[in-house]
């Protein structure tokens, strides 16, 4: 196949995100990027011994809107039918130090795995000419379209040990510097619109910050510039050399770079290696609709004429059912859908975009209570309803959003995702919720379930550096017999369950604590009580054995 390739169907589109097209290519079950990514590291002892193994990546400037003054990018109109490959290679910069074993390595595994490329490739598919233009707008070296394969495998919906997210894996306090809002509602880090410009922002930076060296600031990326600046000064009070090949660095950022080399390479001279590149249009794959306000995911794809997960891979920042109250008001769309979607939104008034009910007050409830019953948060039944603090009284009614079908509809939402997964149990595998006590980490639940401890993080859709939070409940999947453990009950009985209980006039700490066999401590400890005294109505949360407790 010659390397400038053209594609010799008309563009009318991009395909659904996971269908191979090509006959005769692999269409088995995409597999995680960490079980076909090898990592290899320089032995540190003498320099000349390589490793090579296996390491998991990814599971793995503020947002902005077009400007309206200035000529439409994303305007329908007929586009050439010629691959992207060509254009990309035109950008390129960056030296692929062919000679150097660690980019060798990279080569051999790629140019073997030619169906892991075009699987990440038919993900790529939507995004690349978006991110391709964003790069070029830049003046930036275009390899950087292919860092999104090093970090993610293209995976929308990508989050890693590292608590990183997105198909650019920013980390939480990183996305947060660049603009990337991360809510109940919405996490900026999976906006590929907003990540990308993100992340093309960030890597300026750090290529500023280190002389124009993209090696360095490729490193940088993955691990940290402050981890590169120490292994800078490191070299230099020793008087070795100071380039990224001579760096002590992390195993994982010794592989990274010559990763984006190594694809750079096969992109370069494909037909060297045998490698046929999957046909992807040089013509947007998506276009950007304002929706002014928020609306309904389902409702939005009925628009759109597209099903609700097609909907939900090109914007796999909304965590919910609906797309954030607060904005962004923007949905990315197929090139194909969206001036359908357009025609058939301005049919639809702003008030009739969500569905809302009216929720009389119940003695007892409280917001949060309410926001958990209607999936939303106690932030915007404040602001819908125009209350401040928590106070609400029985027999008032709020007005609340709620989702225009069941939640099995929005299968790619947050709590969907983390359902399917907490629901994927093994053969001979035996699901058991743990209630997280005082003290306890991921390492110690692991260790008393004997389960990996990277997989009870993902079995909970977290990471093992996120907190855990007393009282909270995680999904454990064990080959042992024990079962649910609640905090301040050590015996591991299914007979443990968590209560609700409202407080009552007369009752006190002492009281409730007798009735359910539990201690003030506890009770202290699941609530975060402060002082003495409760009030009625109060809710409280208790972890009781049932068998110990009396009728009555």
């Amino acid at each position: 196949m010659n390397k400038y390739n053209s594609c010799f169907q008309k563009h009318i589109g991009i395909p659904a995100f996971f269908t191979v097209v090509l006959t005769g290519c692999n269409q088995d079950q995409i597999k995680s990027a960490s079980e076909e990514d090898l990592l290899i590291a320089k032995d540190r002892a003498t320099e000349e011994k390589l490793l090579h193994e296996f390491q998991s990546l990814a599971q793995a400037d503020p947002i902005t809107t077009l400007d309206l003054n200035e000529p439409d990018p994303f305007e329908l109109q007929e586009y050439p039918t010629h691959s992207i490959w060509p254009r990309v290679r035109e950008g390129f910069e960056i030296d692929t130090h062919l000679d150097h074993p660690w980019v060798q390595t990279q080569l051999d595994w790629y140019s073997r795995h030619p169906e892991y490329l075009f699987r990440t490739m038919t993900r790529a598919e939507p995004f690349l000419h978006y991110i391709l233009e964003e790069a070029e707008k830049r003046d930036l070296p275009t390899e950087l379209v292919l860092l999104p394969i090093v970090e993610s495998a293209y995976q929308p919906f990508a989050y890693s040990h590292g608590r990183a997210a997105g198909i650019w894996q920013f980390i939480p306090s990183t996305g947060r510097l660049y603009g990337l809002e991360q809510t109940w509602w919405y996490d900026g880090r999976r906006d590929i619109y907003a990540s990308t410009q993100a992340a093309l922002s960030y890597l300026q930076n750090l290529n500023k910050l280190f002389d124009g060296d993209w090696t360095l600031a490729l490193a940088a990326y993955n691990s940290g510039s402050g981890t590169v600046q120490r292994a800078i000064r490191k070299n230099k009070k020793a008087g070795k050399p100071t380039d990224f090949w001579h760096l002590t660095l992390p195993k994982e950022t010794r592989a990274y770079v010559p990763k984006l080399m190594a694809l750079k390479e096969l992109i370069e001279n494909s037909e060297l290696y045998d490698i046929s590149l999957r046909c992807i249009p040089d013509a947007p794959g998506f276009i950007p609709v304002d929706t002014d306000s928020q609306i309904d995911l389902a409702l939005a794809a009925e628009l759109a004429e597209l099903d609700v997960d097609t909907l939900y891979e090109y914007n796999p920042a909304f965590n919910r059912w609906a797309t954030s109250p607060d904005g962004p008001h923007r949905l990315l769309l197929p090139y194909e859908n969206a001036e359908i979607f357009k025609a058939n939104l301005a049919k639809i008034p702003d008030d009739q975009r969500v569905q809302w009910k009216r929720h009389k007050i119940k003695n007892g409830e409280t917001l949060s209570h309410i926001a958990v019953k209607y999936n939303t948060t106690v932030k915007e039944l404040r602001k819908i309803n125009s209350i401040s603090g928590n106070n609400i009284r029985a027999g008032q009614h709020l007005l609340i959003p709620v989702a225009s079908r069941g939640q099995s509809t929005y299968t790619l939402s947050s709590s969907q995702r983390l359902k399917a997964i907490q629901s994927n149990g093994k053969k001979n595998k035996t699901r058991v919720n743990h209630y997280v006590q005082s003290g306890e980490s991921f390492w110690t639940i692991s260790r008393k379930y004997n389960v990996n401890m990277h997989s009870l993080a993902k079995w909970n859709g977290m990471a093992i550096r996120d907190p855990l939070g007393q009282g909270q409940k995680l999904v454990v999947w064990t080959s042992n017999s024990s079962s649910t453990s609640a905090p301040g009950k050590r015996k591991p009985s299914q007979t443990i369950q968590p209560i609700s209980y409202t407080v009552r006039n007369g009752d006190s700490l002492s009281r409730i604590a007798s009735r359910y066999s539990v201690s003030i401590s506890d009770l202290h400890r699941w609530n975060s009580i402060k002082g003495k005294y409760l009030q009625p109505g109060q809710k409280l949360r208790l972890y009781v054995d049932v068998t110990e407790q009396t009728k009555g």
